[in-house]
């Protein structure tokens, strides 16, 4: 369902080194995970038992539908929305240059529409990965909306194009661009965003807003890389926003890879607490043993710290108001900086740790999956690690990093004060 390119890979070759990105493990019946019974907390399921007991109620708005409600009662921005007109994804049929399928999302649940079809959610529960979900709104969904509240489905197919080694073995988040297997901050950027809409000034080049049969020659001279808005490209009514804007694209890109790994490292710890005196060498079992947590916390920090990051080269210039409503929600240390903070410049971020350190997923972590990410990120951050890649991070940007996680992260363990 959430696919998110012109390809569709339900397995492949890794296109990154590194012990996490390099394995797959069919884990979803493991007895520690159970992915598709154990009970999930994500932000849809409980929306939905908020429904059923007529705490929440939804309203149908317009061409839209349930949308405008659905991003509300979830508080997810309409600013982030992006947009994308391959037709790529279950409601293919649907989707156009015309037409483009829309993708909104927060740091937890990213939800799906495309003019004339359903919602669609995928939403990242702390423990289990990625949960799919969709909300019909045709004739017949409304009419039985009139004799019981509205419900969202859970998709248990989407894991056909959820679960591989793109999302690295998790049920997991995917951003495509033509061309690629999988995209996220370490793909240069003039790699990026085939099949999609890209709004925004901006003097950085990108396969975005290119017809896909032509998007592989060199620009026009002259041509705009990106386009102020949706305004004279196609007839956007019913849409929120005239907008697919390239500072979401790019935050977009990085957080996606980053609730996999958070998944994935989490899902090595419980498979590593269950094994047992069983799980001899040579065993059907050991072969699909989990990793050293030393070995996946480094591979984890160095996505957490954008070590790998591709530079931006050039002026972004994305929106002002997306910019300031993801900035805004913080939080922010004594001085007043927060991670959230945009650059756009040379990087993404102002300080080159992932926001995504406070999110509900970190947070769940089992304790010693979450102790060796901090013993490692520890380790480069006070200048422990001494390889050459690691100079990027300069003694500012790890002094900042370190403060602000000193005021904003409660269980930062002791050794970082």
């Amino acid at each position: 369902m959430w696919r998110a390119t012109l390809l569709s890979f339900t397995c492949g070759v890794a296109l990154v080194a590194g012990q996490l990105s390099d394995t797959f493990h069919d884990w979803l019946e493991h007895p520690a995970i159970e992915y598709a019974t154990r009970p999930v907390s994500d932000s849809v399921a409980e929306l939905n038992r908020k429904l059923q007991n007529g705490a929440v109620q939804l309203k149908f708005d317009g061409p839209s539908g349930y949308l405008k409600s659905v991003l509300n009662t979830l508080e997810v921005p309409v600013e982030s929305q992006i947009a994308i007109f391959l037709k790529d994804s279950v409601q293919a049929r649907r989707i156009s240059v015309d037409n483009p399928r829309t993708i909104f999302f927060n740091d937890t649940v990213a939800v799906g529409w495309v003019r004339g079809g359903f919602i669609e959610l995928a939403a990242q529960d702390p423990q289990q990965g990625v949960v799919f979900y969709s909300l019909g709104q045709d004739l017949l969904d409304r009419a039985r909306a009139l004799v019981s509240p509205p419900q969202f489905v859970r998709r248990h197919d989407c894991i056909t194009c959820h679960f591989n080694y793109s999302t690295m073995g998790v049920p997991g988040m995917l951003a495509r661009s033509v061309g690629q297997f999988a995209v996220d901050h370490r793909t240069p950027i003039e790699k990026r965003w085939g099949g999609w809409y890209v709004t925004g000034g901006s003097s950085i080049n990108h396969l975005g807003n290119l017809d896909p049969a032509t998007m592989f020659s060199a620009p026009s001279p002259g041509r705009p890389l990106n386009r102020p808005s949706f305004d004279g490209q196609f007839d956007w009514t019913g849409y929120l926003a005239p907008s697919s804007d390239i500072a979401a694209l790019l935050v977009f890109d990085h957080q996606m890879h980053m609730m996999n790994l958070l998944t994935r490292i989490g899902w090595e710890a419980r498979v590593a607490a269950d094994r047992g005196p069983t799980d001899r060498p040579g065993s059907e079992s050991a072969a699909a043993a989990p990793l050293s947590l030393q070995e996946a916390a480094k591979e984890t920090v160095d996505y957490l710290l954008f070590i790998d990051e591709a530079p931006i080269v050039g002026d972004v210039g994305g929106s002002v108001p997306f910019a300031n409503t993801f900035t805004a929600r913080g939080p922010r240390d004594r001085n007043g900086r927060t991670l959230r903070q945009l650059d756009l410049h040379r990087r993404l971020m102002r300080y080159p740790c992932s926001y995504m350190i406070y999110a509900p997923q970190f947070d769940a972590l089992p304790p010693q999956a979450k102790e060796a990410i901090y013993r490692r990120l520890w380790q480069i951050l006070s200048g422990g690690e001494r390889d050459a890649r690691y100079q990027r991070l300069t003694i500012d940007d790890r002094r900042a990093i370190v403060e602000i996680l000193r005021d904003t992260k409660d269980d930062l363990p002791s050794y970082f004060k």
